[in-house]
């Protein structure tokens, strides 16, 4: 103390300098040169593939790969002798927990599916905790039930497993033994009348297909510039990588809801499983293995809710990113060992679907556009070919975009939303990979009646109070001073190449960790 007391602020900084320099080229040189190689091999991985799909989409629309044209397909008739004995019996799943404000939305559009009267089971999994929005869903079941619709009204008495408990409950019921297809529907999600009649066929008439899943239509994409983020990211998905894994190796993750699986298929995979967050991956995944194969059909579209808060946006970005690194993990050498699928279908799942979109993807985002690069700022020795700094990320940030034309005029906040949720993303997979605390982390992702905000059914919002613990974002705080600090460097002391970037990726981190991003509405 007493040393210190004696030096002058500019003695402080000629130490500092020094220890900088004595430390700077055996150590941090080195590090980040490695850093800079392992990120550019990885962004060469997501060029690649996204190079791939993009060949692939163009292939499927040139030549009219039509699901139809892949796949037979007739629509069913009724036999004049059978009558509606010769409709497959379906069970539709409407799996729920605390929805006060969209559950006569869902029960309501399942309630409303064209089918044989006789041939179809509502079932209603509710594992609400607060006994008046039980009473209400009750009640709504009951009414329904009152006007012939055969629903039954499920509840348990605790929640183990979460959603894929339910489920699991749910199939034991001894009336699902008549049934041969599922038919699953999240809260806040409304399939059209048809959608039964534009499915079920498929699966019927292709005894090979496990799956049918169908395509999510946001509701509320337009509330504020969080959900046309959102939006953009989820249409290249449904866009791009469903479509890609369905019409070259049949196989796609399942979505969770808005899909219709062979009972046969499902228990023949072993049923629900809770050892992860993502319990309908899991399944696609051993249903895979079992040979089963799956359809996406890109033309039918369910009615569904983003998530319109930070808050609840970030709880279900933890769940997506966290579970399928853990599920990669549980399930990488059983994929490699199984004999019943292709060598190709095997590095695909394992290489393709796993490795570069559930892990590189998100770690590479984080790692390279906010730690590396800009530490390339403070560290000039360091260089970044252009190619990896500017070229790829343009084509891979152009592919994504391709899913949401109307939004390309939002691309750069697109790009600072990205690297911005990057860190929680990257956070989330490593937790994953490593099965450390919050790996099986499961907060439902709250539901704010979006689609009845626009008929006049909504209520005020809840005043939000303000709690530390709660809308600041420690981690996100400090990457933000880190790149206003690399941004300030660049201007004082290197070539002024970034610091326009870092200072505006900074603000974006500042607003993201105190929660605002939310509030901002775009124009469309």
């Amino acid at each position: 103390m007493e040393a210190f007391q004696g030096m002058t602020r500019g003695d402080i900084s000629s130490q500092v300098g020094q220890v900088w320099s004595q430390v700077k080229e055996p150590v941090i040189v080195p590090l980040l040169r490695v850093a800079v190689i392992l990120c550019l091999g990885m962004s060469l991985m997501m060029l690649v593939e996204r190079v791939y799909m993009g060949l692939v989409i163009c292939l499927v629309k040139l030549f009219g790969r039509r699901p139809e044209k892949r796949y037979k397909w007739e629509p069913l008739k009724e036999d004049v002798e059978l009558g509606n004995s010769t409709y497959p019996m379906v069970l539709v799943q409407v799996p729920m927990y605390n929805e006060r404000e969209v559950y006569q939305l869902s029960i309501g559009a399942a309630c409303g599916l064209s089918w044989p009267a006789d041939r179809i089971i509502i079932q209603v999994l509710d594992d609400s905790t607060d006994p008046s929005i039980k009473e209400m869903v009750q009640m709504e079941c009951s009414r329904w039930a009152s006007k012939g619709v055969n629903i039954k009204y499920e509840v348990r008495d605790n929640r183990n497993g979460y959603k894929a408990g339910a489920l699991k409950e749910g199939m034991k019921r001894s009336y699902v033994k008549q049934c041969d297809y599922v038919a699953i529907f999240d809260a806040d999600f409304q399939p059209e009348s048809d959608f039964l009649w534009r499915t079920v066929p498929f699966l019927v008439n292709n005894p090979e297909l496990g799956l049918v899943q169908a395509r999510w239509k946001f509701v509320n994409s337009n509330e504020c510039l969080m959900t046309r983020m959102q939006e953009m990211s989820l249409d290249y998905h449904f866009t791009v990588e469903q479509e890609v894994g369905s019409s070259t190796y049949a196989f796609f993750g399942f979505n969770g809801t808005a899909g219709v699986w062979r009972i046969t298929a499902l228990n023949e995979a072993g049923g629900w499983k809770d050892r992860t967050t993502v319990e309908d991956m899991d399944l696609a995944v051993r249903a895979s293995l079992k040979g089963w194969k799956f359809l996406y059909l890109a033309n039918l579209k369910v009615k569904n809710e983003l998530p319109s808060t930070l808050k609840a946006y970030r709880y279900q970005q933890h769940r997506w990113s966290c579970g399928p690194a853990n599920l990669f993990r549980k399930m990488v050498m059983e994929i490699m060992r199984n004999k019943k699928v292709s060598l190709w279908k095997k590095i695909y799942v394992v290489y393709s679907f796993f490795f570069v979109r559930k892990v590189v993807a998100h770690i590479n985002t984080f790692v390279f556009y906010c730690i590396v690069l800009p530490a390339t700022v403070v560290v000039p020795e360091v260089v970044v070919p252009k190619w990896g700094a500017v070229y790829i990320p343009s084509i891979i940030t152009l592919l994504n975009a391709v899913g949401t034309p109307r939004s390309l005029h939002l691309l750069v906040f697109w790009i600072l939303f990205e690297n911005t949720m990057s860190l929680h993303r990257t956070k989330a997979t490593i937790i994953g990979l490593l099965e450390a605390s919050r790996v099986n982390e499961w907060i439902v992702t709250e539901k704010l009646g979006d689609a009845l905000k626009g008929k006049g059914g909504g209520k005020a919002p809840k005043k939000i109070r303000f709690r530390i613990g709660d809308r600041i974002h420690m981690l996100e705080l400090l990457v933000g001073f880190y790149l206003f600090f690399c941004g300030c460097y660049d201007v004082m002391f290197g070539k002024n190449r970034f610091y326009i970037f870092l200072y505006i990726q900074s603000i974006a981190f500042f607003i993201m960790a105190f929660g605002y991003v939310g509030t901002i509405v775009p124009n469309s």
